[in-house]
């Protein structure tokens, strides 16, 4: 009798572990995104230079997603996570450590944020693809989790930007880099300890097969898959765009409006927040929301307007207004995009198929810093602020015209779906 009722709260072990995993790693990861930009921008003052390196770390990062989905569905995704934190760890330590020598160049920075985003390729892949299985350990439905993990993401936002804010201010922006190589560690050590029952593989294929027809086959699922495919273009879309805004347009503004660092870090500490309360919303009644129309107005709630508010000079208060109304509606997307992906994906293939999502969502991104910083020389901060924003207005709005993306919509899932015994409607907390 002990036995049977301690055994859901023992299955739910792996899936609480792995989230206080993200929360640590996304901490750090939120510190070194305001920080590394902070530190280029400083001491060259080059908005392009800032966009480069955002170039340097998403483009190996994109191709080892793209290209490392079957690595990940045949080493296992728990296991492959675990070296790509621990690797990392070593990788970004090194920033602060050069930096305190003198021998942190241009040139090496950027080596080393290529090498940190080759690392986090595979990294965040096995990280998606470890959800499946975690989900049917704890017997929780999709949008519960993906619902927590996204409350986690947006939450990480909130406090490190407030923590990276603060480093940046007061101890500088190389040693704030510190910060994100010691959560690599923290998060490999957390993974090692709690996922150590989690299967960590799905079923054995049939017969074998070479890894070049393992990645040709999750790309030719993909591509068949109508709503999968029209829900990476669009996301990688808005991921060019709103990189182009984090990495370069904020930055700029709070530079030369003189609102410094902080400012950069509340804005990013209140948007966190928002989102962090949106998606625990999403997170409990998620599956009564229809999702096509919730994705849509979650969009237009969280896109144009933040565009609008920066490029008209409006005083803080009113941005911060907005980001707590934008933060909120964002904090829904997450949860309904990762259902849709998760219910249609076979688990045999989680790994390579979510990869290849994640790289083809992430294409774009490595333009990101790059478009950001040639608007920004070449037009002006609020002409590229207006631009940025209508283009993120018609990318999203956009699947109003294209009946594919209707296929969002919840559907039954077939012997062949992941964790097919999870019912969208189940209450689990």
């Amino acid at each position: 009798m002990t036995t049977a009722i301690h055994r859901p709260a023992a299955g739910r072990v792996p899936l609480y572990g792995w989230l206080t995993a993200e929360c640590v790693s996304l901490l750090g990861t939120r510190v070194s995104m305001i920080a590394i930009p902070w530190l280029v921008l400083t001491t060259t003052g080059s908005a392009t230079r800032t966009g480069l390196v955002a170039f340097a770390e998403i483009t190996p990062m994109v191709l080892l997603k793209a290209f490392g989905g079957p690595l990940v569905d045949r080493v296992g995704p728990r296991r492959t996570a675990i070296a790509a934190d621990s690797l990392s760890f070593l990788v970004v330590g090194l920033i602060p450590l050069l930096h305190h020598a003198g021998s942190l160049s241009f040139p090496i920075l950027l080596g080393l944020v290529a090498v940190a985003g080759a690392l986090r390729g595979p990294g965040d892949a096995a990280t998606t693809a470890l959800i499946p299985a975690l989900v049917e350990r704890a017997d929780v439905p999709y949008e519960r989790a993906t619902g927590l993990s996204s409350a986690i993401e947006r939450g990480a936002t909130m406090i490190g930007a407030a923590i990276a804010g603060g480093l940046v201010a007061t101890v500088g922006a190389a040693n704030a880099v510190a910060v994100d190589a010691v959560s690599f560690g923290i998060c490999a050590l957390l993974l090692a300890s709690t996922t150590r029952r989690l299967e960590d593989r799905g079923p054995e294929p049939a017969e074998s097969t070479s890894y070049v027809a393992e990645l040709r086959e999750g790309w030719s699922f993909l591509r068949r898959d109508a709503v999968l495919m029209s829900l990476c273009l669009m996301v990688a879309a808005t991921n060019l765009l709103d990189l182009a805004w984090s990495a370069v347009l904020l930055p700029v503004w709070a530079h030369d409006s003189g609102a410094g660092v902080g400012a950069v870090g509340l804005v990013f500490s209140v948007w966190g927040g928002a989102s962090m309360l949106g998606s625990v919303v999403a997170a409990a009644y998620g599956t009564r929301l229809p999702r096509f129309p919730t994705y849509l107005a979650a969009f237009l709630i969280t896109g144009l307007p933040r565009f609008v508010l920066f490029a008209l000079g409006v005083p803080l208060w009113v941005i911060l207004a907005m980001c707590v109304v934008g933060g909120a509606s964002s904090g829904f997307l997450n949860p309904v995009l990762g259902a849709v992906q998760f219910e249609r994906i076979p688990r045999a293939m989680v790994g390579r198929v979510s990869a290849l999502i994640s790289a083809v969502s992430w294409s774009l991104m490595p333009l990101g810093g790059v478009l950001g910083g040639l608007l920004v020389s070449g037009i002006g901060l609020s002409p590229a602020l207006l631009a940025v924003g209508f283009a993120y207005f018609v990318a999203t709005m956009a699947p109003v015209l294209i009946p594919s993306f209707r296929g969002m919509n919840r559907q039954v899932p077939s012997a062949t779906r992941v964790a097919t015994h999870i019912r969208p409607s189940q209450s689990a907390y």
